[in-house]
């Protein structure tokens, strides 16, 4: 078995102990070859990989194999022995129990669920799906809005439905033309499209229409959930969204203290407020970070400058829109002397942050503004080997 020079620091062996797994998984794994291969004793290397990675290899390892077994389940008629000695696992009835056990279904029935064809006619519905272990036969893709699902699973996503307005010049008829073509088992949207492009969708197939008024990213995915007979997936991505919450709480409490945290919107030569939903789930209900003034829908009075200094944000979050002149406010905004004699200015505390994951409210961007909350106050990364995995899905 491989093994890793002794004089290299304990981190940096662990992150060469992860990717041998991540190679490797199919093969016979244990705590203790894996602790020999990283010339640290058992019981030191179960706890500083548990440390570092948040989870203990061994369940590292089934992660592993789950998901590889999931991706065999969706996208091949393999039997299941086969499956099961591709993914570590020698006997299928083990296999079978271990499955159930982590995903909460048997292989098989996570085979009839997976395959079910949906069709999602609102972007941000694509991470609700996602995660429930459901990859969308069809969904609205585009490399310039919607560029983190496109870059990730537009392989994956067989038909690519139109963006409509506002983002684009795109019309509803064209999606509902591609929908009755292709014939899906079940539409999935959100309440915001309009009463006849409803009623169109639900004579095409079974249609659900989640609500964005006044339910929570959790409410509006138990709901798609009970739709699809989906509702141990459900629970189980909200409780590992809940347990990371704690862990990530605890990181950013201790780097942050008692600082206080404000958002700002750069919108051509105007400086304003800003608060969306996503970004006060996750900072303020979530981290309990400490509000620099009042929560609640931006302002759409400009902010100056010295009503900003008044403030005295300890740290600014700093979205600037993508235009010409947004930009060139920015530029011009950071010469200013009122600009860097703000306190979180002077301490190097402004964060830049883009419209990908803070826009979007799902529960896989809600997951991925939790990770930049970490990297973004803490300096450390979640993933030391990012990939596109949501719900036990990886998209590579």
């Amino acid at each position: 078995m491989q093994s890793f020079e002794p004089d290299g620091r304990p981190k940096e062996r662990l992150a060469e102990i992860r990717t041998y797994m991540d190679r490797h998984y199919s093969e016979p794994i244990s705590v203790a070859s894996l602790a020999q291969m990283a010339n640290l004793s058992p019981g030191y290397f179960v706890e500083l990989f548990k440390k570092t990675y948040g989870r203990s290899a061994l369940d590292y390892l089934t992660d592993l194999r789950i998901n590889r077994a999931k991706r065999y389940l969706a996208e091949s008629d393999e039997r299941l022995r086969d499956i099961a000695v591709k993914v570590g696992y020698s006997d299928e009835f083990y296999f079978s129990r271990k499955f159930k056990k982590e995903v909460g279904v048997s292989p098989s029935e996570f085979a009839r669920n997976y395959r079910k064809r949906v069709a999602v006619c609102s972007s941000s519905v694509i991470g609700h799906l996602l995660a429930l272990d459901v990859l969308p036969e069809a969904a609205p893709l585009d490399p310039k809005w919607t560029f983190y699902y496109y870059n990730g699973y537009r392989t994956l996503i067989k038909y690519h439905l139109k963006l409509t307005a506002p983002y684009t010049e795109g019309t509803f008829e064209e999606n509902a033309d591609l929908l009755t073509q292709l014939r899906p088992d079940a539409i999935i949207g959100t309440d915001r499209l309009h009463p006849a492009e409803k009623s169109k969708m639900t004579h095409i197939a079974p249609a659900f229409f989640v609500s964005t008024k006044g339910n929570g990213w959790r409410e509006q995915l138990r709901s798609i959930a009970l739709f699809l007979n989906r509702i141990e997936a459900a629970d189980r991505w909200i409780d590992r969204y809940d347990c990371k919450v704690r862990d990530v709480r605890e990181q950013t409490s201790a780097a942050l203290g008692n600082s206080s945290v404000l958002v700002l919107r750069i919108y051509g030569p105007d400086l304003f407020l800003y608060w969306n939903r996503g970004l006060d789930d996750v900072l303020y209900e979530d981290l309990r970070l400490r509000p620099a003034c009042g929560r609640g829908p931006s302002h759409k009075q400009p902010l100056t400058l010295a009503q900003l200094a008044q403030l005295e944000p300890d740290r600014i979050l700093l979205v600037v829109c993508p235009e010409a002149s947004s930009r060139a406010h920015w530029l011009a905004l950071q010469h200013s002397a009122a600009w860097r004699r703000l306190k979180a200015v002077a301490d190097g505390y402004v964060y830049p942050i883009p419209s990908d994951p803070w826009f979007e409210y799902s529960p896989v961007s809600i997951m991925r503004m939790l990770d930049e909350a970490l990297l973004l106050f803490t300096g450390k990364c979640p993933n030391a080997y990012p990939s596109n995995v949501h719900g036990g899905f990886c998209a590579t």
